[in-house]
């Protein structure tokens, strides 16, 4: 896996053969990014289901201002960390080892609001609309604020409350989804 875009351009992430993890496509995470690209710079990022943090250093080598990684997965958490000091950017980031309900839960007690937020679960889970409700609900998007969800098999709406999808991809068997904040 590379960094395809940004300040880290080409350089190498470690973590594709973690176990447990499901690593996205170069070729996926170029036409995300290409589609988000006006929406990470100085931002405050969420990967939720980090692995081995693709798409947080990603966001990290194009300027985002500080990431959130979160992965139930020791050993993905491992990976993150030294891709983070490999890169030497461990202070614009935070690393949990969390299941994502705990991780939203700590992140809402935080009283913390994202611009940009990655769903990219296990595909058998089915958790991405259950996790956009309790977005909403608690207040973790800012206005404006993006999310890119990464399925296989999930039933999605194109609207939640005020939270519209904008752009729509698939990918052989998986979908990309990204949704942004409407103005109220």
């Amino acid at each position: 896996m590379k960094i395809i875009s940004g300040e880290f351009k080409g350089r190498n992430i470690e973590g594709y053969q973690i176990i447990g993890t499901r690593p996205t496509m170069d070729r996926v995470k170029e036409s995300i990014f290409a589609m988000i690209q006006d929406n990470i710079k100085n931002s405050l990022v969420l990967d939720l289901f980090a692995g081995s943090g693709n798409y947080g250093i990603e966001s990290l080598s194009n300027y985002a201002k500080f990431v959130y990684f979160n992965d139930k997965n020791k050993e993905a958490v491992k990976v993150i960390k030294k891709n983070l000091e490999t890169f030497h950017i461990e202070n614009k980031a935070i690393v949990y080892n969390f299941d994502y309900k705990k991780c939203l839960n700590v992140l809402k007690k935080e009283c913390k609001k994202f611009d940009l937020i990655f769903l990219d679960p296990p595909y058998s889970l089915h958790v991405i609309e259950e996790i956009i409700i309790f977005i909403l609900e608690n207040d973790l998007l800012k206005p404006k604020g993006i999310i890119v969800s990464e399925f296989q098999g999930d039933k999605l709406k194109d609207k939640y409350l005020n939270l519209k999808k904008i752009k729509e991809r698939t990918y052989g068997l998986k979908t990309v989804y990204i949704y942004k904040m409407e103005s109220i």
